[in-house]
């Protein structure tokens, strides 16, 4: 008994709820992997390890041999899992710290686009075919993921090749729809380069940045994770705010909370 009268008890939940499952849908970076033509690979180095670090600072002699040691990274800002900024191709516009945070958590919905073969275009029909498929309808602010499996090859060269691509009239489809956030698990939200000077059609899909504010998502995978039907969980791709780079490399999840 307290001083000032019984103390109460927490209330115990009548039944414990299910924590939800984290589907991580984001590359490993490392020194070596594939990227996209032009941009810079990752280089990480280990700086100082745990030994060094406790002579760097003196502990050795006093017995502590081992200190937290600590790495370098260099890298190119369109490396691994990562979120274009309107400013990647509209100079007028913000650059990765100025990426809404409001557009990188919400509801999201998988288009699968297995379908299309190497170097297709994807248009709003196959967008349309993949949502009438699930039974679902577009809402804004819903982060649209593209599913083309591409991502299960990401450590072979082929990964540059052998993918799909969103058109322009496919992105403005998405956005009459209220759509802000987008993503695909290729290497390129475009087809890829050689297809793209078959057609004459150049980085098209992102393009449409000088007409309009989107952003997407590039180099996601685990879409096939995703448990049906496809529409009822989280996304999360909240990017790292580097101030004045073109892209941000995000740690993009799916949280599903299964029945």
């Amino acid at each position: 008994m307290s001083r000032l009268g019984p103390v109460p008890t927490q209330a115990q939940p009548t039944a414990q709820r299910k924590r939800p499952r984290i589907v991580d849908l984001s590359f490993e970076v490392y020194q070596g992997m594939v990227v996209y033509p032009s941009v810079a690979k990752p280089v990480i180095v280990e700086m100082e390890d745990h030994q060094q670090m406790a002579r760097s600072m003196g502990t050795d002699v006093l017995g502590i041999t081992h200190l937290p040691n600590h790495c370098m990274i260099v890298t190119g800002d369109h490396v691994g899992t990562h979120l274009d900024s309107w400013g990647h191709v509209n100079p007028e516009a913000p650059r990765a710290e100025g990426i809404p945070l409001e557009y990188c958590y919400g509801d999201g919905v998988v288009l699968d686009l297995t379908a299309k073969q190497p170097g297709d275009e994807i248009w709003s029909d196959d967008l349309e075919a993949a949502l009438h498929k699930i039974e679902y309808r577009l809402k804004p602010l819903d982060i649209v993921l593209l599913r083309t499996d591409a991502a299960k090859y990401r450590d072979e060269k082929r990964y540059l090749t052998d993918h799909p691509g969103m058109t322009k009239e496919a992105v403005h489809w998405l956005l009459d729809r209220g759509i802000k956030m987008m993503g695909i698990d290729a290497v390129g939200f475009d087809p890829p380069v050689p297809a793209m000077f078959e057609r004459n059609k150049f980085w098209e899909a992102h393009r449409v940045m000088l007409e309009r504010e989107y952003y997407h998502l590039e180099n996601l995978c685990n879409l096939h994770l995703i448990p049906p039907p496809y529409h009822s969980f989280t996304v999360s791709v909240l990017p790292i705010k580097w101030r004045g780079a073109s892209a941000a490399p995000v740690r993009a999840v799916a949280i599903v909370h299964d029945e």
